[in-house]
């Protein structure tokens, strides 16, 4: 489909992107985690663009990192130093894991890219102090963006930010059920690409070309009705920026229908209702949103999510993809995996690295895993 070549081409070059960009008088605001408070950088009038490892080998960044931090957090580093972000006008990092939080000081010590500023959203999300407190973090971080434009980000602004948001994670979520309903409509690594573009390019015409391909694959002509022998799969996980593990698993006899991701349905999982304030509407995002290990919103939640995620997609099995060395995803997956055994759901633990990946054992155990289930 050619309507996905933008895409791939957006992820394949986001430097150019960059530049194409601030060609139309735009500063970008880096960001490396779906806790980012994207629509007030939006309604500040600056580009929020999310940034992955450098497939780059790492060596800047040793001298700051230790090698047990993730591979998301060294390459990141490694791309400041050597000058392949030089494109950004600043940088947003919301408190998550501790290696983010760390990163943070010695990008601050380290970097000039202008605009700083560090959210502290809190860890603890059900209970009435804590949505007082987002509240109160999402505002100073206001206030940082309004010093940096010299204007005020006005309700109008932010209403137009949330809206134009919302039409992007509706349209993010129609693609997926539609996947789900039809896995064969749109290939994994389509799928990869548009969420991964969806993260770094132009809000606006993001927003066009996701109800083009949503409008597409509705009226594709129907597919036979013989249930597809391809195993249903779930992944979850931290970041995923292997578009080939989508490749691997399709090669295994498996198809990805959902995913509990960082980098996919829980950046866009629910919509901001528009009729109340603005900023309300904003701390409840956060506030509610599906959660990752480094928040928390009740002893169950995560499990009780991921168990009901695959009961929704009539998932065969679930696969754990998680970045070597990222602590909260590792001393989650006990946890999870004992939800998951208890709904007799099988799941296979694959822990990835940006900077080595070896396909052909990735390819082993998932043909094993999805033979398996």
């Amino acid at each position: 489909m050619k309507e996905i070549n933008p895409f791939h081409k957006a992820i394949n070059d986001p430097a150019g992107l960059a530049a194409d960009i601030q060609a139309k008088s735009g500063r970008i605001i880096g960001y490396m985690c779906s806790y980012a408070p994207e629509e007030l950088i939006l309604a500040a009038g600056l580009h929020p663009m999310r940034l992955f490892s450098s497939k780059a080998d790492i060596q800047l960044a040793e001298s700051h990192l230790q090698a047990y931090c993730c591979s998301l957090v060294r390459g990141v580093l490694e791309d400041s130093l050597a000058g392949r972000l030089d494109y950004l006008d600043g940088m947003v990092f919301p408190h998550t894991c501790d290696s983010i939080q760390r990163l943070s000081d010695i990008w601050r010590i380290n970097t000039k890219y202008g605009f700083f500023a560090d959210v502290v959203m809190p860890a603890k999300l059900n209970t009435p102090s804590a949505r007082a407190y987002m509240t109160e973090v999402l505002n100073k971080f206001k206030k940082d963006l309004e010093k940096a434009i010299d204007r005020p980000i006005t309700t109008a602004d932010l209403s137009a930010s949330i809206s134009l948001f919302n039409r992007i994670r509706k349209n993010l979520a129609r693609i997926y059920e539609l996947k789900s309903q039809t896995p064969s409509i749109i290939k994994g690594t389509d799928l990869f690409a548009i969420i991964k573009g969806a993260m770094i390019m132009d809000r606006h015409e993001l927003a066009d070309r996701l109800e083009t391909i949503v409008h597409l694959l509705e009226t594709k002509a129907p597919l036979p009705t013989l249930a597809s022998p391809a195993k249903r799969i779930i992944l979850t996980g931290s970041v995923c920026d292997m578009s080939d593990l989508y490749n691997l698993i399709e090669e295994s006899g498996g198809t990805v229908v959902a995913d509990d991701l960082c980098t996919g349905n829980r950046w866009f999982e629910g919509v901001m209702p528009e009729n109340i304030d603005p900023m309300e509407a904003l701390t409840g995002r956060y506030a509610d949103r599906a959660v990752c290990p480094a928040k928390h919103s009740g002893n169950t939640t995560r499990g009780d999510n991921l168990v009901a995620l695959a009961k929704k997609h009539r998932a065969d099995g679930v696969i754990f993809a998680v970045l070597k060395f990222c602590d909260p995803h590792a001393f989650d997956f006990p946890y999870m995996k004992e939800f998951l055994d208890k709904a007799s759901i099988k799941s296979l633990h694959m822990e990835l690295d940006d900077q080595q990946q070896g396909q052909g054992q990735i390819s082993t155990r998932l043909e094993t895993f999805i033979h398996m289930i």
